[in-house]
């Protein structure tokens, strides 16, 4: 295997494929250059000499500047290397064409995919039924409903029968209420769920009639309210027997042929590492442009995860409409930060520091990767449901599970989450793990569900990108992903203000 990569023809870094000790001699561009540290796998070396204040070049694109004067062959590291990021900036429109895709030369793969079409003429890739409280004062009675209708059923006849406990509902005020109200919407109306029963208490600020009216024109027959307050008694016997009315309904759906055009997918990554824009990010851009050529549907979020790559985004823009909804996409949550007094160019986690992530540019770079190279085709704002095909960026925090969550609320039928680190955890629709690197898939099978690190292990991308979309589309057809074997299934919200 090569010991290291250089990424861009433009690039004054390396990235080390193995970890690389101190003396090494390497052979870069026709130079001979000696390692002066020990560096770890992921991470980057110096290919020249850096002065101070100097643009350091990852991926043909300055992810910060060196703090001081480091010879060739330094390691370079968050020690070393300081953002470049500030405050908010005037952004101008410089419409770039996206690069034409021919999927039929690249990918042999169906033009269908079996699931669920719902009354209303949405899809759906599972069949679920599914039990959201309003309120978390109600989370007990949830939890009991679910344990019983999974005792009395077996789990057979649907795909799972899961609910959601939150802490939300209660207590809050503007745009927290309005969140709230907005996610738990989205989640009655996402067609993964074959029924649902929606739980309040009856005297909480997301009022159950207030939000049964908000859900709109929802299916009467698919979806069902309960107001414990008002049920004279045992509130769980009551809910049980409309549960076993929806379960009954939601048993009787079946599996038909449905356009790929019609799938929706969400690209998310987190706990990153130095593979991650080598190896499990592009693969993601891969599938998003191939999808997308398919008529299909990605959608790219983490805004906070976009600073020092937002201009490729931008420029990527279909018009200048939605070029200004992406400026205002990054300048809402640079604002955001502001006001709270945090800096707007925050470095990453620990996990991505030690996994050879430097700055937050740095991640960036390689966070963008996942949505290919298509044309951005959408812009929306937290909680609102998708309207457009094609690519769309979606305001979130890069939290994993508030960006999970949110993903599924614009209507993904599943997240692709890439990670260097690992993770267990799932939303309420399928969180694929993609793992940047062989290790992480060896040490953690019951997280991770695809290995993206044979890429740097000479397995060409277009055969890795075959297979993945073969993967995809079986778990698309019902086959469960790790995070649905374990029950590991939860939601947040995000919220920015106070709690009475």
């Amino acid at each position: 295997m090569v010991q290291y990569l250089k990424i861009n023809p433009a690039d004054n870094v390396v990235v080390a494929i193995q970890a690389i000790t101190k003396g090494t001699v390497l052979n870069i561009d026709g130079k001979s250059i000696i390692a002066l540290d020990d560096v770890p796998a992921g991470h980057k070396i110096a290919i020249k000499d850096l002065a101070a204040g100097e643009d350091v070049v990852k991926y043909g694109y300055p992810i910060g500047h060196a703090r001081e004067p480091k010879p060739a062959g330094s390691w370079m590291n968050e020690n070393n290397i300081k953002t470049n990021l500030a405050g908010l900036l005037d952004y101008k429109y410089e419409p770039q064409k996206a690069e034409s895709f021919n999927p039929d030369t690249h990918y042999e793969a169906p033009k269908t995919f079996k699931g669920y079409r719902r009354k209303n003429g949405d899809v759906g890739i599972r069949n679920e039924v599914w039990v959201i409280p309003t309120v978390g004062c109600v989370n007990g009675i949830v939890q009991q409903l679910v344990t019983r209708l999974q005792a009395e059923t077996q789990g057979k006849g649907v795909d799972a029968i899961v609910g959601f406990p939150h802490n939300y509902g209660c207590s809050q005020l503007g745009d927290d209420h309005e969140n709230t109200k907005k996610i738990l919407r989205d989640m009655v109306l996402h067609p993964n769920a074959g029924a649902v029963l929606v739980v309040g208490l009856g005297c909480e600020n997301n009022q159950p009639d207030v939000f049964e009216q908000f859900c709109g024109d929802y299916d009467r027959e698919r979806v069902r309210f309960m107001v414990s307050q008002k049920v004279k008694g045992d509130e769980v016997e009551y809910g049980m027997n409309i549960l076993r009315e929806l379960y009954n309904k939601a048993a009787q759906c079946e599996r038909e042929d449905i356009p790929i055009s019609e799938l929706r997918v969400g690209l998310k990554c987190g706990g990153s590492d130095g593979f991650s824009g080598i190896t499990a990010n592009p693969l993601l851009g891969m599938f998003s442009d191939w999808l997308v050529s398919q008529g299909g549907t990605t959608v790219l979020t983490e805004v906070p995860e976009m600073f020092g790559a937002e201009t490729i985004l931008m420029n990527r823009c279909e018009n200048k409409e939605l070029f200004d909804q992406t400026v205002s996409l990054i300048n809402n949550f640079k604002e955001y930060f502001l006001s709270h007094g945090e800096p707007v160019g925050e470095n990453p986690s620990p996990g991505n520091k030690a996994g050879g992530i430097s700055t937050l540019e740095d991640k960036a770079l390689g966070c963008t990767q996942k949505c290919g190279k298509s044309p951005v085709c959408g812009v929306m704002e937290y909680g609102e449901r998708l309207q457009t095909k094609g690519l769309n960026l979606l305001s979130a925090p890069g939290n994993d599970l508030v960006a999970a969550t949110a993903l599924a609320s614009s209507g993904c039928h599943i997240v692709l989450f890439t990670t260097g680190r690992g993770t267990p955890f799932g939303t309420y629709v399928p969180t694929m793990k993609i793992s940047t690197n062989t290790r992480l898939a060896n040490n953690k099978p019951l997280w991770i569900d695809f290995n993206a690190g044979t890429i740097v292990e000479d397995e060409p991308m277009e055969q890795v990108c075959q297979r993945f979309i073969n993967y995809v589309l079986k778990v698309v057809n019902g086959e469960p992903v790790n995070n649905e074997k374990k029950a590991y299934r939860e939601i947040a919200i995000f919220k920015t203000g106070v709690t009475l």
